[in-house]
């Protein structure tokens, strides 16, 4: 694959060219993310953590999908509880909060739910090895 490595004149010539043949906000990001376009990534990357604007989302599924996001790489405890605090500031319930574990386990694994689910716990508040050492056996 030949990467591309647009000019800085190129980015401003393509957004002028795709406004004038109607292409739509989807497809330009779609090919800005496709070619790698640094100056687009790092305008996204240099966003607040609760900028939605750009992803056309409201504010409780962007914080979902970004904490769906973290179960798959496997975060850390701190990175869920950042996550969770957007998502909770969007109204999103502890149940929706949890099941994010259960929509991402077909795509992800259950490896990386079981892992993510003490880590998701404690962010939330409840810790669960804890809980589960009153449990006999």
């Amino acid at each position: 694959m030949v990467e591309y490595s647009p000019r800085p004149d190129d980015a401003a010539r393509r957004l002028v060219l795709s406004n004038r043949v109607g292409v739509a906000a989807h497809e330009e990001i779609l090919r800005r993310l496709s070619i790698r376009d640094d100056a687009y990534v790092q305008s996204i990357l240099s966003q607040d953590w609760d900028q939605t604007e750009d992803s056309g989302l409201d504010g409780k599924t962007h914080a979902l999908v970004r904490l769906g996001a973290l179960i798959a790489i496997d975060a850390a405890t701190p990175s869920y509880m950042s996550s969770i605090e957007s998502a909770r500031n969007h109204g999103a319930t502890a149940d929706e909060i949890v099941g994010c574990l259960l929509a991402v386990m077909p795509a992800v694994g259950s490896s990386r739910v079981v892992s993510a689910a003490p880590k998701l716990s404690l962010a939330l508040g409840y810790d669960v090895e804890e809980a589960l050492s009153w449990f006999p056996g």
